[in-house]
């Protein structure tokens, strides 16, 4: 027995693994049988603690495998956030063993995928230890032609698909494990009819057309493929802004809308102070190259700060202690008038930029990739961008670009381009670049509208809004891109104005109805 529930562990964590994008296989049809082995497990096992254990070395499982790659980055970081994501996405599972002790199969069924799906809802909230990169949604990046219908749900439809279909085949096991003769396939029949309707839905949805605008706009996107670990090194600041500048200049003409230069491309090892960037010297390569292109805008990643006359939650103070400012992951638009507007990052990663208090204690272990621990202010509006030609960006900064509600408030407010800027080099090549780009995708079909994805070392490419890649530059490669852009006209996207309204509904369910579902009579 107990074998056999260890095997059932491993399992259900391999499948989950295995389907992941990036995986050795990569084969996302995995995830719709990744969870049936856990399900059985919850059958088999009555022993709580024996079943959380179990649970938890499945959880592990699919951590280690998809995400192994955070270790390049930061080791105790990387084992940190192993353990306790896989602690937490135990929390729902353990919710359903209990829950299946008091209620009927089915109605405990409907238990997990509320307990789930409020779990990852919760886990996209700013907390602190906000990891939503394994949403199960997700995991269906590498497919748009399946998803389309993401514009209505968002993730948490594909989450909520490939439970059902677990769950429905678990079914099946169970409805034929006392009986004897002719077995019973209505589970089955029904799960497979649930596992392809929303394909040919997605099929058909694929069809429509795209409303455009008569003009287009010319769209330059850069990636210098500079090593990450020595973009922070005293000394290094000229030579990368000459490669981007040199990059820059393959592909820029008259024409030229937008130019968009990825995550902290503009560094200086004291940042750079926001009021006083126009007439910094180091900068003058940069003035020198937009005053040839004067109906060109540029939108690049910048270290910066600005000093604060008052104490603010995320002011530090200088080392004689006399002033105090913030420091930012920036986004800045520039032309060859000077600076119009600056976004500070938002989404700040667990560990390397932000900890929950009760976790401060763990400061000295995390290395500075892209942030130091709880350094960084964040903003918290949602405020486009709008350069001079007419493009209204909705910026992302490395981690936010896997928060669909984030970015689908700034297409609310009127963002006609996405435009994610990032640095996916501390993972080294690994299947980390390739799952944040994938995920790229999602965001385009809930909006509706074009991406345009600048990597410092990654992935760079143009994603239309149907979540196909149009042209895109692999890891290693130093280059630029030109893509011209009929930005969307159409109404927004269910999605847009509604955002996570499935997770929502699920986490009422949870809040509501379980405490109903307890009582006796209406177990009876």
């Amino acid at each position: 027995m107990r074998t056999r529930s260890l095997l059932l562990s491993i399992t259900s964590g391999a499948l989950a693994w295995l389907g992941w994008p990036g995986s050795p296989l990569g084969q996302s049809i995995l995830l719709f049988i990744a969870w049936v082995p856990l399900l059985l497990l919850s059958t088999l096992e009555k022993s709580t603690r024996r079943f959380f254990l179990l649970c938890y070395l499945s959880m592990l499982i699919w951590n280690l495998g998809t995400t192994w790659w955070i270790w390049n980055a930061t080791a105790p970081g990387a084992v940190a956030a192993w353990l306790a994501n896989s602690l937490l996405m135990c929390i729902p599972w353990l919710g359903y063993h209990f829950f299946s002790k008091k209620v009927k199969p089915l109605l405990a069924s409907l238990g997990l995928i509320c307990f789930w799906m409020s779990f990852e809802y919760l886990h996209l909230q700013d907390w602190g230890l906000s990891w939503p990169w394994l949403t199960i949604g997700n995991g269906l990046a590498t497919h748009p032609e399946w998803i389309q219908w993401y514009t209505f749900t968002g993730v948490a439809g594909g989450t909520l698909w490939i439970l059902l279909v677990n769950i429905l085949l678990y079914h099946h096991w169970l409805s034929n494990q006392q009986i004897i003769g002719r077995k019973k396939y209505h589970w089955l029949i029904l799960a497979f009819f649930i596992a392809l309707s929303p394909i040919l839905i997605s099929s058909y949805w694929s069809t429509r057309k795209i409303e455009i605008q008569e003009a287009q706009k010319e769209i330059i996107i850069v990636q210098p493929n500079i090593d990450p670990y020595e973009k922070i090194t005293a000394g290094t600041e000229q030579k990368q802004l000459a490669i981007a500048i040199g990059l820059s200049k393959e592909n820029l003409n008259e024409k030229t809308a937008l130019l968009i230069w990825p995550e902290t491309a503009l560094y200086s090892p004291y940042g750079f102070d926001e009021e006083k960037l126009n007439d910094k010297e180091q900068l003058t390569p940069l003035r020198s190259l937009l005053s040839n292109y004067p109906g060109t805008s540029l939108f690049t990643g910048i270290e910066s700060y600005r000093w604060v006359t008052e104490a603010t939650p995320y002011s530090r103070k200088t080392t004689d202690g006399l002033s105090q400012f913030e420091a930012y992951n920036a986004g800045v638009l520039i032309d060859h008038f000077g600076t119009h507007g600056f976004y500070h990052k938002s989404k700040l990663v667990p560990g390397v930029e932000t900890l929950p208090w009760f976790l401060r204690f763990m400061d000295r272990w995390f290395e500075k990739f892209g942030g130091v621990t709880a350094g960084y202010a964040k903003q918290n509006d949602r405020n486009i961008v709008e350069e001079k030609n007419g493009i209204k960006l909705a910026p992302a900064i490395c981690y936010e670009s896997i928060y669909g509600d984030f970015l689908r408030q700034y297409v609310k407010k009127g963002a006609n381009l996405i435009t994610i800027i990032t640095n996916d080099g501390w993972w080294k090549k690994t299947p980390g670049h390739i799952q944040h780009f994938h995920y790229a995708k999602l965001r385009a079909i809930e909006t509706g509208c074009w991406v345009a994805r600048s990597a410092n070392t990654g992935i760079s490419g143009f994603i239309n809004p149907k979540g196909a890649v149009i042209e895109a530059k692999g890891y290693g490669v130093a280059a630029s891109l030109r893509q011209s852009i009929s930005l969307t006209n159409n109404a927004p996207t269910f999605y847009v104005q509604h955002g996570d309204w499935l997770f929502q509904l699920m986490l009422v369910l949870t809040i509501i109805g379980l405490p109903i579902s307890l009582l006796p009579k209406f177990r009876q």
